[in-house]
Formats: structure tokens, C-alpha cells, sequence
């Protein structure tokens, strides 16, 4: 398939991504392949910025609603799932489009995942049992002490790629770091990455407009109905666990809503500092007028 191509479009939250998307596979008429993990939840719509209907309708996309937030779901199954897809849809077009802001699971498509050792299962249960009684806090202060690298890029507000980086860790003595960056694995399709950027404060602008706008489409009444199964894994994330604080009388609302557009602000720091570092990713500032495509 070396004459097949897919587009990974990638970049902070709220830059722009589904719309260039979109507009990209409407030009080439082709599908979109989303790598944002938090959008494969059918119960989280509003707080993880899923495409909306309309968006859904315009152009065919794959991987959003497809689980339910009860289903293990691993980066790993990801990688089988979506490279069968793409392998499917390659025999109607040529070009495909991928987008999403989750670096780990843009690159086990394009690269492949990077191989670790295997370590005491114990270890996890042990951190899952620290989780449950205290907290992620004390899990990222010890990631930080024990890989700095790591936490810079991970989302850390994310328990299971927190506790994944501690386990190999503490069962290796190493830190996760040291096993990234293997050898890449070959694909059969020729990748294209494009990032979309801008300058910090319109990032942070786009982000506090974005966070105002899902209170105003209901993130709260969203939040209310996910509370009880708030101890799950997939809700442990920002949008969500800022308003089960509220919920639980920890936070006003608009203590709440602070909290939510600062640790979107960190986690689009985080996506960036990933991005950054990937030396084949063709930059645009978010606000390029595609004239071709009619995009804007």
C-alpha cells in the first residue's frame, strides 16, 4: 500500500483539528480515523469535545463513541483495531485522514508501540490499591521523582498511563523513558503529519471559550449522570473530575470551572511538548487560510 496515504493531523486541544479534518475529507472524499482516546466513550460526549452530529455528518469518521466507559480498551487494541480499518478503507481511497490530540496513540499507528519488559503484575495491583485510597496525587509526585522526562510529556492527569509509567519503573529500576523510542516499525502506507499551532495565549484563549461553551451545552447535567460511575477509570479526567468535586461540595462551580480550564491549559502544554519533539510534523498556525480546500 506504499502508494496509499494517511494525513495525521495533530496539536493542542481546541486548535482546530476536526475542522481541518473535515474540510480535508471532503476535498479528497475520503474518512477520518480519530486517535482521541477520550472521544472512544459513547457516555462522554460533551466534556471530551466529540464532533457534533453535523460534524459527524459531513464527513464518515471511525473510532468516536465506539465503547462504552465499563470497556478495557488499551492503546494496544487500538493499534490492531485501527490498522485494520485503515487497511479496509485503503481498498476504496487512497488518502485517509487521521486526527486526534493523543500522541501515543497517533504514533502506535504510524510507528508502532515500543516494546517493555514484562514486570511483577503485583506492582499494578499495588498501585491501583494507592490509587483507590489515596488518590493520583501521590502517584504523579512519585513519577515525577522517578522519570521527570516521562511526566513533562504524559498526561498526568490520566491514572492509567500514570500508573503504566510506575510499573515499569519500579519493577525495572529504570525509568519508562528508557524503553521509548525503539525502532519504528515499517507500515504499508506513506504518512503525512501536519500540526496546527498558535501562540500560547490564543491557545489558552480558545481553551477558557471552549471549557464556557460545554458548561453552556450541559457538561454539568453530563457530569450529574456519570457521578455514580465516577470511580471508573475513563472519568478520571479533566472536564469531569473537576465537576464530581463540585458535586460532592469540594468546589463551587466556578471554582470548578477554573479548574477545568487550567488543567486543559497543562494538558495542552503536554501535547505540544509531545509534538515538538516528532521532527517530520510539517507546522501551520492554526488561523492558515486553505484557499484550495476553501477551509478557514
Amino acid at each position: 500500500m506504499k502508494n496509499k496515504n494517511l494525513v495525521a493531523i495533530v496539536g493542542p486541544t481546541a486548535i482546530g483539528k476536526t475542522s481541518l479534518s473535515i474540510a480535508l475529507a471532503r476535498a479528497f472524499h475520503t474518512e477520518i480515523i480519530s486517535a482521541d482516546s477520550r472521544q472512544f466513550y459513547k457516555e462522554m460526549n460533551i466534556g471530551t469535545a466529540a464532533p457534533t452530529a453535523e460534524e459527524l455528518q459531513a464527513a464518515p469518521h471511525h473510532f468516536i463513541h465506539n465503547i462504552s466507559i465499563q470497556d478495557e480498551y488499551s492503546v494496544g487494541d487500538y493499534e490492531r483495531d485501527a490498522l485494520q480499518k485503515i487497511e479496509d478503507l485503503f481498498q476504496k481511497s487512497p488518502i485517509l485522514i487521521l486526527v486526534g490530540g493523543s500522541g501515543l496513540y497517533v504514533k502506535s499507528l504510524l510507528e508502532g508501540l515500543d516494546n517493555f519488559p514484562e514486570v511483577d503484575p503485583l506492582i499494578r495491583k499495588q498501585l491501583n490499591q494507592q490509587l483507590n485510597e489515596q488518590g493520583l496525587s501521590p502517584l504523579k509526585e512519585k513519577l515525577n521523582q522517578l522519570d521527570p522526562f516521562y511526566f513533562s510529556r504524559v498526561d498526568i492527569e490520566n491514572p492509567h498511563r500514570v500508573i503504566r509509567a510506575l510499573e515499569i519503573c519500579l519493577g525495572t529500576g529504570k525509568p519508562y523513558s528508557s524503553f521509548l523510542e525503539g525502532a519504528k516499525q515499517t507500515r504499508d502506507f506513506n504518512a503525512i503529519k501536519i500540526g496546527l499551532t498558535a501562540p500560547r495565549e490564543i491557545i489558552y484563549d480558545r481553551i477558557n471559550m471552549r471549557v464556557d461553551l460545554m458548561m453552556e451545552q450541559g457538561l454539568l447535567e453530563e457530569a450529574e449522570h456519570l457521578y455514580p460511575l465516577k470511580e471508573l477509570n475513563a472519568l478520571n479526567t479533566v472536564g469531569y473530575k473537576e465537576l464530581f468535586k463540585y458535586i460532592e461540595g469540594d468546589y463551587s462551580l466556578e471554582e470548578a470551572i477554573a479548574e477545568i480550564k487550567k488543567n486543559t491549559r497543562r494538558f495542552a502544554k503536554r501535547q505540544l511538548t509531545w509534538f515538538r519533539k516528532e521532527k517530520d510534523i510539517t507546522w501551520f498556525e492554526y488561523s492558515t487560510k486553505w484557499k484550495k480546500l476553501k477551509i478557514t
